[in-house]
Order: structure tokens, then sequence, then C-alpha cells
């Protein structure tokens, strides 16, 4: 027997009932966003090695699939060796993200860019994950992005935008939690965490959903944090609201949770939950950060931020950037089934009506109907028009040496 071929782990092949579901949500999506201003670019798989792992990227940067340098000899990999650096090895890699390559995108391209650029990028990255139910190595993401507006009104339409194609997909339910990097900033200092500590203590924080407070607290006391009292702390920022004005605890900023009070009143229609203890993993995040959460999924099903500093790296002056990212892998699952779009027909022949005819008959049909297939037919014909019904078809029609028969539905 011979041994499965299966593609490579964590990575999947789309059949085309799959295929057809994914690029009708991506239609809706695409949709949305250009009616609401924004434009779709393209970026290349590859990009530098170097500007790839140039600190910006976190934890995503680890898990980086990277590509050996053509020409490379035995010493080479032996030299590589020995120093302990592998990324010596690499000139390129496929992008784990698409944000990184939108900042390259946009110091290459700026000149040619209106001043304020909204931006749309759809397309797969790779990441070395583990794969599990829900992650994966090769994905998709749904990007948008508003470059080269500092103000508020960037994250509104990035949040308007977001929510209302999710509407438009018909996923209901939907809670954005928002935070900003100041008030977390505010917040580590008040616990004593200098600056060297903040970037890992933050990563500790974020893992709240996944290892708890008490988890939390311990990791945090690795890091010399003087935990005591903590428990209580973390008890009281999980019953934060948007009152805190009132009377403002120590570790709140309330410049930035002023800033996130406008936002909330300006999206009257978006459920916006406060959310201190929201840090998005990403350490580019200088400012506003949000997360899409739903009751049906135990992870986030989208996210984003402002990431001021980005730019700057590759362009040399900063640029206000701020994108949100879908998750468009997650957010299919929770999606209600949805119809085929338009009439599929399927036209059923014997083996003896000639290919002239047959093409004739194709040629008429797609008259009535979006998609017309050929099939032959087949003795066990409740079978075959099963089989049809699952792979999105709605109609049938016979045609024989007279000619096209009567449209008849599947179901």
């Amino acid at each position: 027997m011979a041994a499965p071929v299966n593609p490579p782990r964590g990575m999947r092949d789309f059949l085309p009932a799959d295929k057809g579901r994914r690029e009708r949500a991506l239609a809706t999506i695409r949709a949305v966003y250009r009616a609401h201003g924004f434009d779709e670019i393209e970026a290349p798989a590859l990009e530098e090695s170097a500007r790839l792992h140039s600190g910006i990227g976190g934890d995503n940067e680890k898990l980086a699939y990277n590509v050996l340098k053509r020409g490379l000899t035995d010493a080479d990999l032996a030299a590589a060796a020995d120093a302990g650096d592998p990324l010596a090895l690499a000139d390129l890699g496929l992008r784990y993200d698409l944000t990184v390559p939108l900042a390259r995108f946009y110091a290459t391209n700026q000149a040619q860019l209106p001043a304020v650029f909204r931006a749309i990028q759809i397309g797969p990255v790779w990441r070395a994950e583990r794969p599990q139910k829900g992650r994966y190595r090769q994905f998709l993401q749904c990007d948008i992005d508003v470059l080269g507006e500092p103000g508020a009104i960037a994250e509104l339409e990035l949040l308007s935008a977001t929510t209302d194609a999710l509407a438009a997909l018909g996923l209901t339910g939907v809670q954005v939690r928002i935070n900003d990097r100041r008030i977390l900033n505010r917040l580590l200092a008040t616990w004593g965490v200098g600056d060297d500590a903040a970037p890992r203590a933050l990563i500790t924080v974020d893992k709240l959903d996944k290892i708890g407070v008490s988890g939390v607290v311990g990791e945090l006391a690795e890091l010399g944090v003087d935990t005591s009292g903590l428990d209580d702390a973390f008890a009281q920022l999980a019953d934060a609201g948007w009152d805190l004005l009132v009377d403002p605890p120590a570790w709140l900023d309330a410049d930035a949770y002023r800033d996130l009070l406008a936002l909330r009143d300006a999206l009257p229609s978006v459920d916006l939950v406060f959310d201190p203890v929201l840090v998005r993993g990403m350490g580019y995040y200088t400012g506003t950060i949000f997360e899409i959460a739903h009751p049906r999924s135990s992870s986030s099903v989208g996210g984003g931020g402002r990431y001021d500093g980005m730019i700057g790296r590759f362009l040399g002056r900063d640029v206000p950037a701020v994108g949100f990212s879908i998750g468009f892998e997650r957010i299919l699952d929770l999606l209600p089934e949805s119809a085929a779009e338009g009439t599929a027909l399927a036209l059923l022949h014997d083996a003896d009506v000639p290919a002239p005819a047959l093409l004739a008959a194709k040629r008429e049909a797609q008259a009535l109907a979006g998609r017309v297939r050929l099939e032959r037919g087949r003795k066990n014909r409740k079978a075959q028009l099963d089989a049809l019904a699952a792979e999105g078809f709605t109609a049938f029609a016979t045609v024989t040496a007279d000619g096209l028969g009567e449209q008849r539905p599947l179901s």
C-alpha cells in the first residue's frame, strides 16, 4: 500500500467548495474595505532577512522561515555553525506578517503615495509554528492600515471598516477590547518594573489568558518584580471600565484613557470594552491597541494598533501608522453557511452527444447561469446530483442530441 501523500504539516489543501467559500468571504471583506476608501497593494512574499530580523517583529522573528543564500559551500556552512549564527547563511526570508513588509513598501514607494495612505493587504504569511487547531504554518492575513495620519480619525476608520466587514460577513456578537501602550507603561512603572525589564514583563502579562494570574505573577517574580499585592491588583484591573476618571487609580495614564473614551463615544454602534491588561504581543506598538473577541472563540479573531516608530526604521523619518488585521482562518469557522454565488448549473449529457453540440448547449446555458459545468451522466443519478449539490451547484439540466433540456433545481 502506498504511503499517504499529504501537504507539509501546518499547511493545507483547499478543495473547490472550501476555496469558493473562502473567496466569497474575501470578496465581501474587500468590498467593504474599498467602500471605506482603502486601496489594495501587493508586496513580495520574500523580504531581506536583515529587515525581517531587525528587532521589530517580536517573537514572530524567531518563527520566520529563512532562505539560504545561493552558492553556499561546505566551508560556509561549517563557519556559520562554528559562529553559532545560522542567519549568516540567509539573505532572504518569508514574511511572517504583513506589517513589516508594509513599512518597507511605504519606504520604497512613498513618493508615489498620497500623504495619508489607506492600504489593504490580503495574502499568505508563514511562521514555523507548532501546528494545532486554529494555528497553521501558512495562513492568510487580511490587513488594513492608515499611514501618515497621527489623529484619532485613523483608529476610527479602522475600527469602523473592520466591524462593518465582519457584519457584512454575518458575524454577530463581536466585541472589541481596547487599550493603550501608554497605560501599560504606566501600569508597569507603578509595579516597579524598570525600562530594561518592561518588554519581557509585557510578554508575561500577554500570557494572562493562557497561564492565569498565578502564572503571570510567578513569571513577574522571576523578573525581579515585587509581586506583593499583585493578585488583588489583577482582580481590580479585571473590573476596570469606562468610569475611572471619577477616582483615577495610580496606574492610569489619564490622557491615554481620555483618548480611548473619545473613540468609544465616536463609535456608539461598536461594543468597545476597555481592557487595561490587553498587551498585543508585538513590540512595535506605541499607542492604541485593540483585539476582536467573539464568544465562540477562545482566542482573539483579529487585532492591531498604532506603530508610529516602525516606518522610520526604514525611511529615516517617522511616519504615523496604525493597522488592523482580521484573523481570517479563525473567523471562517464562526461564519454562517453562505449560499453559492449565483446560479451554478450542471449539464448532464450522454457519451454519444457530439462535442460541438455540447459546446453549443454550454454557451446557451451560460446566458441562464453564472457558472456552467459539463458532466457525463452517471447511472446513479441521485448520487451524482448529491455530489454536485455538495460542490455548490444549484440546478441541473440534461443535454441530448436534440439539445438543451429544461433547467431543474438540485434541492
